[in-house]
């Protein structure tokens, strides 16, 4: 058994076939770790979300922001914009059904040493600490009051990471570190940079960069930072590789970290 852990896919439904014909997936036997953002500016986002959910548990999912996004705008949260593809979703026969399948996914999923997660983690959380915060967040998603989490996630404040905050807010300022993280200053104050690393706001590092970060004891399985690029480290696969922007797919195979890619034409619209 294999177990690949492949980036945002964003709806890129035949990049995705192809990585998984160049690994030889066979659901059998090997294991698919997607690092979240499954649908959105993509070309197929419908088939993408029916496909992998017919893998059933040959595959392990994490929600990622464009995912909690389609959640949103099924439920009349948020507006489609002109930029968003996932109309297919939203018109679709079964898009109830896949709903209801998207938001009982987890925001994060633990094996061994290694933790995945959308976005990263705070340098101030243990792993075991992430993991707690996370599974807060999966209890409402999950759970009958979910609309009212959503709404608070995309209409209500983004507050900053505090342990003593309660509530709604709370359970906001998790999700917001677990899928939208890419820089934030040594005490954890989040910024919504989404450039290349070395042209981060002064004062503000990329978040596995921070000195004495208190999760260094697994490995850190993430995406969403496409301007990052695929970057492997002891205690780190960042592996979101731009696939929307007509970069590259990747997938890491965890027992050795072999690396496989395919090119992606299809471009963000």
């Amino acid at each position: 058994m294999a177990i690949y852990a492949i980036g945002d896919i964003q709806g890129c439904l035949a990049p995705f076939r192809r990585l998984l014909d160049q690994i030889s997936f066979d659901p059998r036997t090997d294991r698919l770790w997607l690092a979240g953002d499954l649908v959105n500016r993509g070309p197929d986002s419908l088939a993408l979300l029916r496909l992998v959910r017919s893998l059933g548990d040959a595959v392990r999912i994490v929600l990622g922001n464009h995912d909690l996004f389609l959640l949103a705008a099924a439920e009349g949260i948020t507006t489609v914009r002109p930029k968003d593809t996932i109309d297919d979703v939203l018109e679709a026969e079964d898009c109830g059904e896949l709903i209801a399948w998207l938001r009982r996914r987890p925001l994060h999923h633990r094996e061994g040493s290694f933790l995945m997660v959308h976005a990263g983690l705070l340098p101030q959380w243990t792993i075991n600490e992430s993991v707690g915060f996370a599974c807060e967040v999966e209890v409402v998603l999950s759970g009958s009051d979910y609309r009212t989490l959503l709404h608070s996630l995309f209409h209500g404040p983004a507050p900053q990471w505090n342990p003593s905050l309660s509530g709604l807010e709370r359970l906001v300022s998790i999700t917001r570190v677990l899928t939208k993280l890419r820089t934030c200053t040594p005490t954890g104050e989040m910024t919504g940079f989404s450039g290349p690393p070395e042209q981060a706001p002064a004062g503000y590092l990329p978040w596995f960069q921070i000195p004495h970060r208190c999760n260094t004891d697994g490995t850190i399985i993430c995406g969403h930072w496409a301007a990052l690029g695929l970057r492997l480290e002891p205690n780190l696969l960042a592996i979101d590789s731009g696939c929307v922007w007509g970069r590259q797919l990747t997938a890491v195979r965890l027992e050795d970290r072999t690396v496989f890619q395919v090119n992606c034409s299809t471009r963000s619209r």
